[in-house]
Order: C-alpha cells, then sequence, then structure tokens
C-alpha cells in the first residue's frame, strides 16, 4: 500500500495502566488522545510450563490511515512483536499476531516478512510493554489535519476456540500459526476521527478481524466464530484535547 505523507507530527506514545503506575516517558502531551478500555478478557492464560500458567495481556498495534486507507504513521505497538521478544515462540515471528498493522505499514524486511527483527526493531518512541490493563496513547497531529481514521488491533496467544483450534493444519482456512500462535485471530476497531464539525470525543467500532495465519492485511467483517477475543476490549475512545 503506498504510504501517504501527511503534515503530521507523531509527538510520542503515553501509556498509563490502570492498577499500576504511568509507564516512564519523555513524552507527556499530545492534542489526541487514544483510550482503551479493558475487557473481561483483557489478561488471558498462557501456560508456561506443565500446569503452571502466566497471566498475559493482549498484543496490540494502533495507528493511523488516511479517510481513503492509506497508512500515515504507527502510534504504538507491544515490544515483544516490534523487537522480536517473544517467549517459547521456538523462531516463529509470530505474523499472524497483529496482520492488519504490519501489511498496512508496508515495509517488508529481509526475510520476506512484513515484520521488524531483533535486528531491526521498531523505535523505543512507539513500542513498549504491553500494558495490564486500561491505557490511553497521546499523539500529536498537526493541526490541519482535521479527518482521519485511527486503528487498533488485539491479539492473544494460544486463544484457541472450536473454530480455531491449536490442532489446525498450515494451509487450513483456520490456521492461526499453530499450538503457540493465536488461535483466534486479532480483532480490529477502527475510529474516525472528523474535527470539521467541531466534535471533540469519536468512539471506535469493531469492524472485524485479521487474516488468521497473518497471510494478508485484510479486515474480515464476519466476527460470528469468535468467542473471548470479542471481550478483549470493552470500548475505545479518541478524544480531542483542549
Amino acid at each position: 500500500m503506498k504510504k501517504v505523507v501527511l503534515n503530521m507530527v507523531l509527538a510520542a506514545t503515553v501509556l498509563s495502566c490502570s492498577g499500576q503506575s504511568p509507564a516512564p516517558s519523555q513524552f507527556e502531551t499530545g492534542n489526541i488522545q487514544v483510550r482503551v478500555e479493558e475487557g473481561k478478557n483483557w489478561l488471558h492464560d498462557f501456560p508456561i510450563f506443565f500446569f503452571i500458567k502466566k497471566k498475559n495481556a493482549p498484543q496490540i498495534a494502533i495507528w493511523t490511515e488516511d479517510t481513503k486507507g492509506n497508512f500515515i504513521s504507527t502510534i504504538y505497538v507491544s515490544e515483544k512483536l516490534a523487537k522480536q521478544t517473544w517467549i517459547g515462540a521456538r523462531g516463529n515471528r509470530r505474523k499472524e499476531s497483529l496482520p492488519c498493522w504490519s501489511h498496512a505499514q508496508g515495509e517488508q524486511y529481509s526475510d520476506g516478512l512484513y515484520l521488524p527483527t531483533k535486528e531491526e526493531p521498531l523505535t523505543d518512541a512507539v513500542t513498549g510493554a504491553t500494558p495490564k490493563g486500561s491505557f490511553s496513547a497521546n499523539l500529536q497531529m498537526d493541526e490541519t489535519v482535521k479527518h482521519f481514521i485511527v486503528k487498533c488491533e488485539f491479539n492473544h496467544s494460544v486463544d484457541f476456540n472450536e473454530y480455531y483450534p491449536k490442532d489446525a493444519k498450515e494451509g487450513d482456512s483456520n490456521y492461526s500459526g499453530g499450538k503457540l500462535g493465536s488461535g483466534q485471530p486479532a480483532v480490529v476497531y477502527s475510529i474516525e476521527v472528523d474535527m470539521t464539525n467541531g466534535q471533540k470525543e469519536f468512539t471506535g467500532k469493531l469492524i472485524g478481524h485479521s487474516s488468521p495465519d497473518g497471510s494478508d492485511g485484510k479486515v474480515y467483517p464476519d466476527t460470528s466464530k469468535l468467542t473471548t477475543a470479542l471481550d478483549i476490549v470493552k470500548g475505545i475512545t479518541v478524544s480531542v484535547k483542549e
């Protein structure tokens, strides 16, 4: 997808997580705030060893596009994907984790995937540890940009259900990375921000799910085969700050 260069300045991302102190950051201002409210399945059991499990927060990507769907800029991406710090992935780069964002950003890396590598990670300005609860991300938009789209993508590892089982085979329509893959594909939300009428707050809506195996960057609108993934997020709001 061709990138469109708009007069936009990404100042920073600031995460403020419920239940813990705000993440340290040198960036604390922005005229747009994206607020993500955790759902009941924000934390998910990830198997560590035998019966030992860890409560993991989802993988997250937040980015902006113009109203024609052209990528503008990344706001935030979870560190595991942005720096390839997966634990126990056994070499799986997890292209099925956040494929809408990875294809939208359009940069193809040395192994042919649209994913950062350990040698070429995303900058610290747009990545960090995944928040353990509700959080906000601030960004500075050029004041001349009044109409744009914010997209958010969320995914849990090993979030299997009867439609996306761990034993699905590569090449099957419901294959999502195998035993340590996603299970249910990532869910995608969209928020259209149109400030031409003076509106200050905009609500996100679920628009579908990502490619289960990460092979493309399309959004698939049918979410009828998703279960727990639908409750990762309770709501998303984009606010224009005074």
